[in-house]
């Protein structure tokens, strides 16, 4: 009987260390989400936020996310993007270049002839 307690107690033990992890699992990928709208530049900036003082609320979401985004924000500044009110727009795309036949090799310029040359 005293064998199944102290085996119930280490499970408990195990189950309890377990939840801990997944708790600061779960306070890392909010806390991430977290960074990244507020604009963060890089993420290793979550490592200075005190994990102790942030609080989940009942939905497994960090209850005071913003709060703690702005408090960086505001003693570090330089972690986090300049505020900007543009988007950014990718560069338009190039349109395919021929190659130039001084930039051929002669087995490319032979290939090249030939299908220009079929093409008529």
């Amino acid at each position: 009987m005293s064998d199944d307690v102290d085996v119930a107690e280490v499970v408990v033990a195990d189950a309890g260390a377990e939840m801990a992890v997944l708790r600061a699992r779960l306070v890392q990928s909010e806390l991430k989400a977290a960074a990244i709208r507020a604009g963060m530049v890089d993420l290793d900036g979550i490592k200075l936020i005190d994990l102790n003082q942030v609080t989940l609320n009942a939905g497994g979401e960090v209850a005071d996310g913003v709060a703690v985004m702005a408090a960086l924000r505001a003693a570090k500044p330089y972690l986090f993007g300049a505020n900007s009110s543009s988007v950014a727009v990718a560069p338009r795309a190039a349109a395919p270049r021929s190659k130039a036949a001084m930039e051929m090799s002669v087995e490319e310029w032979r290939t090249a002839r030939a299908a220009l040359l079929r093409q008529r």
